[in-house]
């Protein structure tokens, strides 16, 4: 009996993380644009720091409490490694320990936050193709979205106080959205990550844009075999 109130209680608790991860996902997008566009490029600041670690803490909540209500919980850990790595709060960590980044080393560290606000985009994402809200191309649409906005935000991190092309955050979204489209902007990268971004949103933009070719072609045939 009590395991049978334990099993009917589990997808209400899933739910609860659900919305708990949904919630401090896009919490975190929200604190981490809000640092990155006006706070000081070199430190977090307090609230953040705080918002932070209770973000972490509500996924890492969540991460355990799947873990442990999944059939083969070391099978689980292994193969969701990667989302617990970027669920612990390094930042709170390295606050705590009273350590001095360079300017460099912070701006790195500051990459962790935004794969973290990435992680909640990832349970949005699956929040919604399960409960079937959309479809394909409502997904594709909102991947691109997504992706340039990470990319014009990371590039405006690392290269607004050295690019003199770079003004402001428009130019970074200008930089981001024709790169991603192949078609190359007059902002040209000077640090390593932003020459980095630069050779992979093309490519990224050259795998996804076949998508939506097929997927219209696709949407094309099957009206044509309708019709006939």
């Amino acid at each position: 009996m009590e395991q049978a109130k334990i099993s009917a209680s589990q997808p209400l608790l899933l739910k609860i993380f659900n919305v708990l991860s949904l919630l401090a996902g896009a919490s975190l997008l929200v604190a981490v644009s809000w640092e990155i566009l006006l706070g000081d490029p070199r430190h977090y600041s307090t609230d953040y720091l705080l918002l932070q670690g209770v973000v972490c803490v509500i996924f890492l909540a969540d991460f355990f409490v799947r873990m442990l209500m999944a059939d083969h919980r070391w099978r689980f850990f292994f193969r969701n490694l990667y989302f617990f790595l970027l669920s612990v709060p390094y930042l709170n960590i390295v606050d705590w320990m009273g350590v001095e980044l360079t300017h460099a080393e912070a701006m790195l560290m500051g990459l962790v936050p935004l794969l973290r606000a990435l992680l909640g985009l990832y349970v949005l994402f699956t929040w919604i193709i399960n409960n079937r809200v959309t479809r394909l191309l409502t997904t594709y649409v909102l991947s691109m979205l997504v992706f340039t906005y990470f990319a014009a935000l990371i590039f405006y991190d690392y290269e607004i106080e050295v690019n003199p092309a770079l003004h402001d955050f428009g130019d970074a979204i200008w930089w981001a959205s024709m790169n991603l489209t192949t078609v190359g902007a007059d902002i040209f990268a000077v640090t390593a990550v932003g020459k980095i971004l630069t050779v992979l949103l093309p490519t990224l933009g050259m795998m996804m844009f076949p998508i939506f070719t097929v997927y219209v072609t696709q949407i094309y045939t099957r009206n044509r075999k309708s019709d006939s």
